[in-house]
């Protein structure tokens, strides 16, 4: 009779260690994906498809936003590192991600699997180089040709996390990082 205390124990720390570790990533993700298409980062929802910047105004004093401003919107006090995200639906065809000449400068632009929470792709100084170039996003089904002179990022599902980095040098730096920041694009392959 002792044992069964025990092992009613061990079977709801098992299957509270399993549901820690496979569902509550998930659910933080979705979590996210309603911050960003829903509740936006202070300027209203971010629709699918599209990059977001975050404003100047929350980079450059974090720790006095607007009462407005959702609490998604603070980054903390990061003063180095200017962000930009967006949800991407593959499902309609490819998606084309231009980044401009970095000049050097450090960015990083890092590709999500929100239902593993894996990053399966980085565009940026690390891995790409900074010179501007041209990126096709492709879904798993996607059965085309990728036009001459972009590279190809092949997704393992149609639903894709982004998350930019920009560094940002100084507080005099703030507004060329910004504009860099604004130039990567999204746009539909063909458009």
């Amino acid at each position: 009779m002792g044992y069964q205390h025990l092992i009613i124990f061990g079977v709801i720390c098992i299957t509270t260690w399993f549901l820690g570790i496979y569902l509550l990533p998930r659910l933080l993700l979705s979590v996210y994906k309603r911050a960003i298409l829903v509740k936006g980062f202070g300027d209203g929802p971010i629709p699918v498809n599209t990059l977001y910047t975050e404003p100047q105004a929350f980079f450059a004093d974090p720790l006095s936003l607007p009462a407005t401003a959702p609490k998604v919107a603070t980054t903390g006090v990061n003063h180095d590192t200017l962000y930009v995200a967006g949800w991407l639906d593959l499902s309609k065809g490819p998606l084309v991600l231009h980044v401009p000449d970095f000049s050097d400068r450090y960015y990083s632009v890092q590709f999500t699997d929100p239902s593993k929470n894996i990053n399966f792709a980085y565009v940026g100084t690390r891995a790409t180089g900074t010179k501007a170039g041209d990126h096709v996003i492709t879904g798993p089904n996607w059965k085309g040709t990728v036009p001459k002179g972009m590279t190809q990022i092949s997704s393992p599902i149609n639903s894709v996390m982004v998350f930019g980095r920009v560094l940002v040098y100084s507080e005099t730096d703030l507004g060329t990082a910004y504009d860099l920041a604004k130039q990567m694009q999204l746009t539909a392959l063909g458009n």
